[in-house]
């Protein structure tokens, strides 16, 4: 059976999706992509980037744009 991109299962044919879609539009089964016990997981990700860069030195901070330009822009 289809996994959808969290896991969850997923009819494989047809008929099976649109049954599934009906009922979900009737309230019938609850479409939750994200469960309630791992809501927490995407909150860490928003964040991260702009507490990294508070923590760095200017000096820290240029040193990494250069390295990165240096591997998208350098030889392959």
């Amino acid at each position: 059976m289809p996994k959808g991109p969290q896991g969850q299962k997923r009819p494989a044919d047809v008929i099976g999706a649109a049954v599934l879609v009906g009922r979900i539009a009737t309230g019938e089964v609850q479409n939750d992509p994200l469960p309630a016990d791992k809501a927490h997981h995407s909150r860490g990700g928003k964040k991260g980037g702009a507490a990294r860069a508070a923590a760095l030195t200017p000096e820290q901070r240029s040193e990494i744009a250069k390295k990165a330009a240096a591997k998208r822009w350098g030889p392959s």
